[in-house]
């Protein structure tokens, strides 16, 4: 991998980490249509380490208060039901099935899931699933305008269930394509929870599997043609970029439609299986050096 190479796929993740676009997906797309190497998981998944990185800076009061109080509540008992205390167990149950499907699926991550035509897949049917969820907190904000309706739960409700429903959305990301925010917040807002708290969960879950999944690649990321300096510079990219786009993202949901990335998604997905259907690109592209 050149150095050019990861300032543009260190752009690409820190650009598509947050948003329901998936960032795994697009790192494949970027090198694929770019003629270059597969990147491949290991380089994905230690340059999300630079975006998650982000994500610990900009929540690092929530994160600081959760984590503090989780760890006294293992000796107090008069904290065991506070907030934050349940926030910690639910951020660790909810971690619970990326980590088992993770290890379980590897060699299908690296290898089959890597596939352009089922990026494309994904990127449609996950498009058409965030727009239902979307349109459905549209319905309920534009309904409590008017009439009296069950308002849209906050992260004071989410209890075990949830969490693991939120953390089985999550491992759906392990398939490029899909997009860990995608998924986790269309769970959310299909569970009932208004998009804020579905987007900043989304976030605080995220935080265990990256930097966990990130470390494990460690070990793969000087084979085949990738190496530590490009991928270093690329996660250092990844993070400055990623900081300003959750800054950017966290504003946008509270007033925005998540409309714009499912019209995109849409279309994206019926590019690539035009690309792919007429033989212009090859589903495998960049694997293996194709």
């Amino acid at each position: 991998m050149s150095w050019f190479e990861s300032l543009i796929l260190g752009l690409v993740q820190g650009l598509t980490e947050f948003l329901p676009i998936s960032s795994s997906g697009h790192l494949r797309l970027t090198a694929a249509f770019a003629g270059w190497h597969d990147p491949g998981a290991a380089f994905t998944a230690i340059t999300q380490i630079g975006t998650e990185a982000a994500v610990l800076i900009y929540f690092r009061k929530d994160i600081a208060r959760i984590v503090s109080t989780w760890f006294r509540s293992l000796y107090t008992k008069a904290l065991r039901s506070n907030q934050d205390a349940k926030m910690g167990w639910l951020v660790i149950v909810g971690s619970i099935p990326i980590g088992v499907l993770g290890i379980t699926l590897k060699d299908q991550i690296e290898g089959p899931f890597r596939d352009l035509r089922l990026i494309a897949t994904t990127l449609i049917v996950m498009g058409v699933v965030l727009g239902i969820a979307d349109r459905l907190a549209a319905r309920d904000e534009e309904g409590g305008r008017h009439r009296a309706v069950r308002e849209r739960k906050t992260l004071k409700e989410l209890g075990v269930k949830d969490g693991l429903i939120f953390g089985l959305c999550q491992a759906m990301a392990l398939i490029p394509g899909v997009s860990r925010s995608g998924a986790t917040i269309s769970g959310g807002l299909l569970m009932g929870f208004t998009r804020e708290a579905a987007a900043r969960y989304s976030f605080l879950l995220a935080i265990p599997a990256v930097l966990a999944s990130g470390v494990f690649e460690l070990k793969d990321v000087s084979e085949g043609h990738v190496s530590w300096g490009p991928t270093i510079a690329a996660t250092i990219i990844a993070f400055v970029v990623g900081y300003a786009v959750i800054a950017w993202f966290m504003k946008f949901i509270t007033t925005k439609s998540f409309m714009p990335f499912v019209i995109y998604r849409i279309l994206l997905g019926i590019v690539i299986f035009v690309l792919v259907g007429t033989g212009t690109l090859s589903p495998h592209a960049g694997e293996s050096g194709l």
